[in-house]
């Protein structure tokens, strides 16, 4: 199967050398910058705790070298993904299947719902991406690890190793379980999952509130939950998203204050989205929180909380200029 992954930072970087060392599959990447020069000079790098693995890379910064692919996976952080979906026609065959392991709503995410079919404004504000990717092309995914980049092109495994991947409208496939067993081959704790929308609804869930909080404030996840009156709030604003998905389809059984507990046992520990404020990188808040305030406007259903959230995280990144005025 030819596979090529484009954003070859963290998580992508991650898939990549992991598909690559396995064999299972030819692998490429469009990357740009350093990362792009780093991948073509020293290959696929990934530090993990038995040591590092290497292998060869074809990367590109044009995707027309590197031709049509079988599966492509975007890998890219929220705010980009408009910019590099005119980057991916060239890679697209008659049956290519495209995977986004992103954070945060998918741009696709409406289809086939009550929420309609329109491009979410708050993630395909154009609607390049809709325009770029017919739905029917799309796998839906969700990553269960972390991952950080040291250096460009060198990625280091921090914890986790989980997969998830399923069809849009649900049900089974021939297409997601062969993409799934791909993923077993590379190592992956790969599952094919029947209902990857109301996956993608939990993990979103569990992280819309906490990276934001922390991304705000500058505090691990600890301090959020010590604050009573922070975890009130926190509790309040996933319980709008609760009852958003149960109205999608995506019923959460456990509460708040059972995530909350999940959370406090990880420690003082950094979110992603505060490790990006800290670095001068744009944050996702669109996908992890604007999209959730959208769908809820879409049903007719008040979000005092998570308009709040909202509001007060994006003026505090875009005053860093992280986040467009």
């Amino acid at each position: 199967m030819k596979v090529c992954v484009v954003g070859a930072g963290a998580v992508g970087g991650w898939i990549g050398a992991r598909l690559s060392a396995s064999g299972a599959a030819e692998v490429s990447a469009v990357a740009r910058g350093a990362t792009l020069r780093s991948l073509q000079t020293t290959g696929w790098r990934l530090q993990t705790a038995d040591g590092l693995v290497c292998s060869p890379a074809r990367a590109a910064a044009d995707a027309a070298e590197l031709g049509e692919q079988d599966l492509v996976i975007v890998a890219v952080k929220a705010p980009a993904l408009a910019s590099v979906a005119g980057l991916l026609p060239p890679l697209l065959g008659p049956a290519t299947v495209v995977l986004p392991f992103m954070n945060g709503v998918p741009w696709w995410f409406g289809h086939g719902t009550k929420i309609g079919q329109e491009p979410l404004r708050s993630v395909d504000p154009d609607g390049v991406v809709a325009a770029a990717v017919a739905v029917d092309r799309v796998l839906g995914g969700v990553v269960h690890a972390s991952c950080a980049v040291p250096e460009p092109g060198l990625v280091r495994h921090v914890m986790g190793n989980g997969l998830i991947v399923g069809e849009p409208a649900g049900g089974a496939s021939a297409r997601a379980d062969e993409v799934g067993a791909l993923l077993a081959a590379a190592g992956f704790d790969a599952v094919v999952s029947t209902d990857v929308r109301y996956d993608i609804w939990y993990k979103l869930w569990g992280n819309m509130t906490m990276n934001p909080i922390s991304a705000l404030t500058g505090a691990t996840a600890d301090q959020v939950l010590d604050d009573p009156l922070v975890r009130e709030f926190c509790s309040a604003a996933m319980r709008e998203a609760a009852a958003i998905g149960q109205e999608l389809g995506c019923d959460i059984t456990e509460t708040p204050e059972d995530r909350h507990r999940v959370t406090a046992r990880l420690g003082a520990f950094k979110t992603s989205m505060l490790q990006d404020v800290e670095a001068g990188r744009p944050v996702e808040l669109d996908a992890l929180v604007g999209a959730v305030r959208e769908i809820g406007g879409r049903l007719g259903m008040p979000t005092p909380s998570i308009d709040a959230l909202l509001g007060l995280s994006r003026l505090a990144a875009r005053v860093q200029g992280l986040y467009p005025a």
